[in-house]
């Protein structure tokens, strides 16, 4: 295999010859220099999904003849009836013998200018420069005088087998033109093979050609000649960068054909090996992918110094975090650490510090003997030391990234809102002005968080929008998925179940290939699923989601919380009361500083305060539910908030005051019903339901002259539009024993109304709803 020459090549380098003879007219020349640009230089991963749709399809950076007459053969030449693809042809067919390509190459050099040494040389030796009437010269440095330069030169190093391996290849490359100059060029008389064929009156199937050429017409290109090695390595290189930003696995189509190219003999193992092992990783095979990563770092080791050798140790920490080895995680990447230090390499010492800055926030069990030694300090000391060294090194990523770490920790400890929303702006302002694209998915993700803890679920739902239009192509599956599952959240909430659960199964099955990412779908399937069955009260179906969920155990420390805090509402609608109170004290005693969060300890009070209200001890409750409010209210979560005050009237309903607990859910239910949170919505309406048939109780007992029955009237017409709406609320999110109880109620109001018939109606619709439950259950 060559170095760098492919047939290819010489097509280009055959269209470069033509643009400095002069052929090319002005009206074309951007279009054929894009065209050219775009081939000898590359463009990155970023800069190729804004390229225009022609110069796009080259991956391994090899054109193919049907793209260049595509492109060619609409650009009129400067001659008369020939367009360039035409006078490209017949540049092509001029090299019509192995030793016209020698020569092509030995007079390549002339279209490009001489080095200044040289060209003192000539003018003291009385030499004219070239003149500019018969073409024009390249710049030494541009990209087309530097691709010339690098062709000739590598040509040169050629070994005489490789020269006619790829003057071979060149006569396969052009072959399907050949009918196409024919009939151009009618008068000439070319062998499609070798010229030298016409002048000894013999044809490409005769004993010699046979010798020479073999049945080149027919047989497959299993020289590689058409692949060089750069080419190989730049389609492996872009390989790696994909699999690394977006943490997919290789498709079977690109494996075989990477398999294809190294077996034709490119000389890049390590690179290979490297595939290998990300593949593996992906597909969580931890053997074979721990056996390639030693393989390839041997190579690198071999191959270079040892400046690699701290990557060794960190994709190996990362390795073993992702199957669950921890100390080995964290032990391996210390030493990445130590040595990043000792060889000063900055940008490997920053992401190594990044993540075990994340690595501790998730294990925080793991994290104590690296505490104690004081490598990373306090968690604000760890934020604001990656701050400093990405100003310093200009890593604008871990910038953005640790700017983002700082607002989610201030969100998580309740602190001022404000100073939250200056760290997304400034980690915006970065992702902007330095396109860093992969790092926009965890921007919108928190600011989904921030506006959904201060009540603004449409805002919430809207950041999740603009990913999935603005960002989704091109981002980190891990964002994309966690992205989909929030929104798939929110809208499940409102009551839009199946809304939800198609936006989790828009996701394509081959980008789930990878383990993980099949994992963390399932999981977020599985709790979407889950909450439903709570609200249906399908308690065999939420028991074995709920086993399988728990058997899962993915590290992500917010999911294991949101599960827990399922389970406790599931022991709580089933009566489970001593069950939920043990998971709630599981999970407050997890809660430690490392990874305390003020929304979920709100939410545990609220739970507590519930529990003791169900067991018959509201009055218990009362401190929890104030407590959870003043934390709600200094933090500004206010779904907590709400959902405080509503556990805080239920208390008050215990002790009889029914108009102070009527008058603090009427005062926050347009901020509830803003939230579209449907099960808070609904509870909030029973709450106001039960206060005002309190205070209907309390006037019919009084019935002061004749006010009292009218109060008592009043009360209960409010009473019955407040059931109807929680009945309206419970059945948008399918609760079936919400639904029972608003039924219940309204049975109740009718008979103490005086409506025996619509009580028996409403008590039949509740017996009703409880039968097909049942069934559905069963």
């Amino acid at each position: 295999m060559s170095r760098y020459l492919t047939p290819s090549k010489v097509a280009l380098l055959c269209l470069v010859s033509l643009y400095t003879e002069g052929i090319v007219p002005n009206t074309s020349a951007v279009p054929v220099l894009s065209f050219l640009v775009s081939h000898i230089v590359p463009p990155r991963s970023g800069a190729a999904e804004r390229a225009p749709a022609a110069f796009r399809r080259d991956r391994s950076h090899a054109v193919s003849i049907d793209e260049l007459e595509e492109v060619l053969a609409y650009h009129a030449s400067s001659i008369p009836g020939r367009s360039v693809w035409d006078l490209l042809l017949r540049k092509m067919w001029l090299l019509d013998c192995c030793d016209a390509l020698e020569m092509f190459f030995a007079d390549i050099h002339s279209i490009v200018e001489k080095p200044r040494e040289e060209q003192i040389i000539d003018r003291d030796n009385g030499i004219a420069p070239a003149s500019s009437d018969q073409h024009m010269l390249l710049s030494r440095s541009s990209p087309l005088g530097a691709f010339v330069r690098r062709a000739q030169l590598e040509f040169t190093r050629l070994q005489f087998h490789d020269s006619v391996k790829l003057w071979r290849a060149f006569i396969k490359y052009r072959l399907p033109t050949y009918r196409a100059w024919a009939r151009r060029h009618p008068s000439g008389e070319q062998s499609a093979v070798d010229n030298n064929f016409v002048e000894l009156d013999m044809s490409a199937d005769s004993y010699l050609g046979q010798v020479i050429y073999g049945n080149i017409e027919g047989e497959a290109d299993d020289d590689g000649a058409g692949v060089s090695t750069k080419d190989a390595e730049q389609l492996l290189t872009f390989q790696v960068d994909e699999l690394q930003r977006l943490g997919g696995r290789v498709s079977d189509e690109v494996k075989d054909q990477l398999e294809y190219i190294i077996a034709t003999g490119v000389n890049v193992p390590s690179m290979s090996h490297y595939i290998r092992f990300l593949d593996a990783w992906r597909s969580g095979d931890y053997p074979s992918s721990f056996d390639n990563l030693h393989r390839y770092f041997d190579y690198t080791v071999h191959g270079r110094d040892r400046s690699f050798y701290q990557y060794a140790l960190l994709n190996l920490a990362i390795l073993h975090a992702d199957f669950g080895c921890y100390t080995e995680a964290v032990s391996a990447m210390q030493e990445a650490i130590s040595i990043a230090r000792e060889s000063h390499d900055m940008d490997c010492l920053n992401f190594c510090m990044s993540w075990l800055y994340h690595f501790g926030k998730a294990f925080p069990e793991e994290m104590k003997d690296v505490q104690s030694t004081g490598m990373l300090g306090s968690e604000k000391e760890g934020l604001a030391f990656l701050k400093a060294k990405a100003k310093e090194t200009e890593s604008w990523g871990l910038l953005s990234t640790t700017q983002l770490s700082e607002a989610k920790l201030e969100l998580q400890n309740g602190d001022s809102l404000a100073s939250v929303f200056e760290n997304i702006v400034k980690s915006s302002y970065l992702n902007v002005t330095r396109n860093l694209r992969t790092t926009m998915g965890p921007q919108l993700l928190l600011q989904a968080s921030v506006f959904s803890r201060i009540g603004l679920t449409h805002n919430a739902l809207l950041q999740c929008e603009i990913f999935r239009e603005c960002y989704a192509k091109g981002a980190p599956l891990d964002d994309y998925l966690k992205i989909a599952y929030r929104s798939s959240q929110l809208l499940s909430h409102g009551g839009g179940h199946k809304r939800a659960m198609a936006r989790i199964n828009d996701i394509s099955p081959a980008d789930l290939r990878s383990l993980k990412a099949s994992q963390s779908w399932a999981y977020y399937c599985g709790v979407l699923k889950l909450q439903r069955q709570i609200h249906r009260d399908d308690g065999v179906a939420a028991e074995h989601l709920l086993s399988q969920l728990q058997e899962m155990e993915l590290p992500d420390i917010d999911l294991a919380l949101h599960l827990s805090l399922l389970e406790i509402e599931f022991r709580l609608r089933k009566g489970h009361y001593q069950k939920a109170m043990d998971i709630l004290d599981e999970v407050a005693h997890f809660m430690q500083q490392d990874n305390f969060d003020i929304f979920v300890q709100v939410r545990l009070l609220c739970y507590k305060a519930r529990i003791l209200a169900k067991t018959g001890l509201p009055q218990r409750g009362f401190s929890l539910a104030m407590r959870a409010a003043s934390i709600a209210y200094r933090s500004r979560v206010l779904p907590g908030l709400w959902e405080a005050i509503g556990v805080l009237a239920t208390v008050l309903l215990s002790l009889g005051e029914f108009e102070a607990a009527a008058e603090m859910m009427e005062s926050i239910m347009p901020q509830i019903l803003e939230l579209d949170d449907r099960y808070l919505t609904a509870r909030s309406y029973s709450v106001l339901v039960d206060a005002n048939m309190g205070m209907a109780g309390d006037n019919f007992k009084t019935n002061k002259k004749e006010m009292g029955p009218m109060k008592t009237n009043k009360n209960v017409t409010r009473a019955i539009a407040y059931i109807d709406c929680a009945y309206d609320e419970f059945e948008a999110i399918e609760d079936v024993p919400g639904q029972c109880e608003m039924m219940a109620k309204k049975a109740t109001v009718m008979h103490l109304t005086g409506e025996p018939v619509l009580a028996n109606d409403y008590a039949a619709k509740c017996l009703d709803l409880k039968r097909k439950a049942a069934e559905s259950e069963s």
